[in-house]
C-alpha cells in the first residue's frame, strides 16, 4: 500500500465520505454490490481518464488482482458504503467488473453441519 491514506490514525477521516461520493449513499440501481462480490479490473492499462483521486486509488487496488468488496474497503481505509458508491461509478465507466459472490457447491464444506457446529463453538469461545 502507498502512503496515500484517506484516513489519519490520530484525527480520523481527512475527507468526509459524502464529499468523496458527491453526496450519494448508494451506487446506482444498475449494480448490485454485495460484501463478497468479486471486483475485477476490466482493463489492465494504467490510464485513468476522468477518474479522481479516490476512484483512481481504488482502481489501483483492483488492478492488483480480483478481490471481494469488503477487502477493498479495508485496504482503501474507506467506509464500505463509500467503496460501494465508488465501485458503482467505476463499473459504469467500464473500468471494473463486479461479479456476484460465488456460492458454495451443494454438499460442500459450508453445508457440513459438523463444521458449522465447530464454527459456532469457536465463536462462543471468543
Amino acid at each position: 500500500m502507498t502512503d496515500d491514506h484517506w484516513y489519519e490514525d490520530e484525527t480520523g477521516s481527512m475527507v468526509r465520505p459524502y464529499t468523496v461520493t458527491r453526496g450519494r449513499t448508494r451506487p446506482s440501481d444498475r449494480h448490485t454490490i454485495d460484501l463478497m462480490s468479486q471486483v475485477t479490473a476490466a482493463r489492465t492499462d494504467e490510464g485513468q481518464p476522468g477518474v479522481d483521486h479516490a476512484r483512481a486509488a481504488l482502481l489501483d487496488l483492483v488492478r492488483r488482482g480480483a478481490r471481494p468488496v469488503v477487502e477493498l474497503a479495508a485496504d482503501a481505509d474507506l467506509p464500505l458504503t463509500v467503496v460501494r458508491v465508488l465501485l458503482g461509478d467505476l463499473a459504469e465507466a467500464g473500468l471494473v467488473r463486479i461479479d456476484a459472490p460465488r456460492r458454495p457447491a451443494p454438499g460442500g464444506p459450508a453445508a457440513d453441519p459438523e463444521l458449522l457446529r465447530e464454527i459456532v463453538e469457536r465463536l462462543r469461545e471468543l
